[in-house]
C-alpha cells in the first residue's frame, strides 16, 4: 500500500516538474532565427526573436570579440546557419547563469561596431537584432574599449591585461605601407609569352620592396601575403585597413591584347574608367574571386552618410597625389605605358580609409616587359623609383599633420 501510494505521489510530483520546465520553456525569449552575411571588411548579423529582446553589448580584446548578453532565452536556430563568414571567426551562444544568455562573436581581427539596433518586423511578428561589424584598425579597436570603459568604468577585460598608456603619451605610429602581391595561389594570374606566372613576378617583387623600406628603418611594413597563397579580394583591403594602413600599393604583372604595348602603368579606383584598356583590365581583375570558385556578391555596401563620404573624398584625394608622384619617380628609371597614370573600378583599391594605387609592373603579353621583369637590375631601380615615391608621400603626409 504505502509502495502504490510512494508511486502515484512520485509520478505527481514528476508531473508537476515536467510541467512547470515547460512553462518556463515558454515563457522564455526565443531566438528562432540567424543569419549573416558580409566579406573580409563587412559583416551583418541578423538576429530574430519572438518578442522584443533587452539587449547589452560589449567588447573584449585577446581575441577581438563582441559579446551580447540577453534575457535567458531559448535558442532554436538552425546551427549550420552560424558558420564563421568574412571578418567572423566564430559565432558561439547559450546559457550563462540564471536569467540570462549569452552570443559572442569572435573576429579574425580588430573590428568596429557601427551598427546595433533592435528592430520590429515590419512583415511578421517579433523583433530583429540587427548588428554591423567593420574590418578596422588595432588602434580603433582599442579606442572603442576606451570609450567602452569611460561608459561602463570597466574595459571587461581581466586586470592582467591594462589598456596601456592614452593615446598621446604613446610612441609615435611608423607610416605602414600594405604591399600587395597580386593573385596567389589556384589564381595564377596572367602568364608570359615564355611561361612567366604573374603570381611568381608580383610575390618576389613584393618581397623585395619590402627588404628595401625594411633597411631604410622608418616604415612598417604588412604583406597581404608572403607565400603562394590564395587571398580574397575583400580579405587583401581588410588587412591593411586592420593594420591602419597609410599607403596601399597592389603589384601585377598583366597581360594586355594591343600589340606592342609594353611599360608599367599606375591606376587608381574610378567608378568611370579612364579608357577601355583599364576598364577591360579592372574587369578581369575583379574576377579573381571567382577564378578561384567563389561567388562574388554585387551588393553596394557604401554607407550614405557625410563623414563616411568625406573621409573617401580625402582618401582619393591622397590616392591621385600619391599615383602622380610614383608616375613622376618611375618614369625617371623604366619604361612606362603612353598616359601612365589611369583609373578604373578596382574592387582591391575600394579601401575607404587607404590612399591605394595598383601599379602594373609591365605586361607578360610583350617579350620585352617579360625580359624585363625577371632582370634584378631592372628590378632594383622599379624598387628605388617607389621607394622615392613613398619617402615623398610619407613625408608631405607628416608635413600635414596626417
Amino acid at each position: 500500500m504505502l509502495a502504490c501510494v510512494l508511486t502515484i505521489l512520485a509520478c505527481v510530483s514528476f508531473s508537476c516538474v515536467s510541467a512547470s520546465a515547460e512553462e518556463k520553456a515558454g515563457d522564455l525569449l526565443r531566438a528562432t532565427q540567424f543569419t549573416m552575411a558580409g566579406d573580409a571588411t563587412r559583416v551583418r548579423l541578423l538576429v530574430h526573436f519572438d518578442r522584443e529582446p533587452l539587449v547589452r553589448w560589449f567588447l573584449l580584446r585577446s581575441p577581438h570579440r563582441l559579446v551580447i548578453d540577453l534575457p535567458e532565452a531559448a535558442f532554436v536556430i538552425e546551427p549550420d546557419s552560424v558558420k564563421p563568414r568574412g571578418l567572423v571567426r566564430e559565432v558561439r551562444y547559450g546559457h550563462l547563469d540564471a536569467g540570462r544568455s549569452r552570443m559572442i562573436v569572435g573576429g579574425k581581427g580588430p573590428f568596429k561596431v557601427e551598427a546595433f539596433d533592435v528592430l520590429k518586423n515590419e512583415t511578421s511578428e517579433g523583433y530583429r537584432l540587427v548588428v554591423d561589424l567593420v574590418a578596422a584598425s588595432e588602434q580603433e579597436f582599442e579606442q572603442a574599449l576606451l570609450l567602452q570603459a569611460d561608459k561602463t568604468g570597466s574595459t571587461e577585460v581581466p586586470k592582467s591585461d591594462p589598456l596601456g598608456k592614452p593615446e598621446e603619451t604613446a610612441a609615435p605610429k611608423r607610416f605602414t605601407i600594405a604591399l600587395d602581391a597580386g593573385h596567389g595561389g589556384i589564381d595564377g594570374g596572367a602568364a608570359g609569352l615564355t611561361g612567366t606566372v604573374e603570381k611568381d613576378i608580383t610575390l618576389a617583387f613584393a618581397m623585395e620592396l619590402k627588404q628595401k623600406l625594411e633597411q631604410e628603418g622608418r616604415y612598417s611594413i604588412v604583406m597581404t601575403r608572403e607565400k603562394d597563397e590564395f587571398l580574397r579580394l575583400d580579405e587583401r583591403v581588410r588587412i591593411a585597413r586592420q593594420a591602419a594602413a597609410d599607403l596601399f600599393i597592389s603589384i601585377h604583372a598583366d597581360t594586355i591584347r594591343a600589340q606592342g604595348v609594353n611599360g608599367a602603368t599606375v591606376y587608381t579606383v574610378s567608378d568611370r574608367a579612364s579608357d577601355e584598356d583599364a576598364r577591360a583590365l579592372a574587369e578581369r581583375e575583379n574576377l579573381a574571386d571567382q577564378v578561384a570558385g567563389i561567388a562574388v556578391s554585387d551588393e553596394n555596401r557604401d554607407v550614405a552618410d557625410i563623414l563616411t563620404d568625406l573621409v573617401r573624398r580625402e582618401t582619393h584625394s591622397f590616392s591621385l597625389r600619391f599615383a602622380r608622384t610614383l608616375v613622376g619617380e618611375l618614369s625617371t628609371q623604366i619604361e612606362m605605358i603612353k598616359n601612365p597614370h589611369r583609373s578604373a573600378g578596382f574592387r582591391v583599391l575600394r579601401a575607404p580609409d587607404v590612399p591605394s594605387v595598383l601599379v602594373e609592373l609591365g605586361y607578360l603579353s610583350d617579350a620585352g616587359d617579360e625580359m624585363r621583369l625577371k632582370d634584378p637590375e631592372w628590378r632594383k631601380k622599379a624598387i628605388g623609383s617607389i621607394c622615392g615615391a613613398i619617402g615623398a608621400f610619407a613625408g608631405d603626409r607628416a608635413g600635414a599633420g596626417g
